[in-house]
């Protein structure tokens, strides 16, 4: 949020047990409907490769909040 603030393009990457919270913050924040990436939860369980390949199916969506 802090990014957003200075100008900065931001995203945040979460797992879905955590959205609710997110937008709740951004929400409380003055920032609703605040771009976010939904992984699948849990994530913790994962090896690096694992997590590297489950967040490589993501960058475009990234991407796509980075540059609007």
């Amino acid at each position: 949020m802090e990014f957003e603030r200075l100008g900065i393009p931001a995203t945040l990457f979460l797992t879905q047990v955590f959205r609710n919270a997110a937008v709740y913050q951004f929400r409380s924040k003055g920032m609703d409907g605040h771009p976010y990436v939904e992984l699948p939860h849990p994530v913790s369980n994962l090896t690096a490769a694992q997590m590297r390949a489950l967040t490589c199916k993501y960058v475009e969506q990234m991407v796509r909040q980075l540059t609007q």
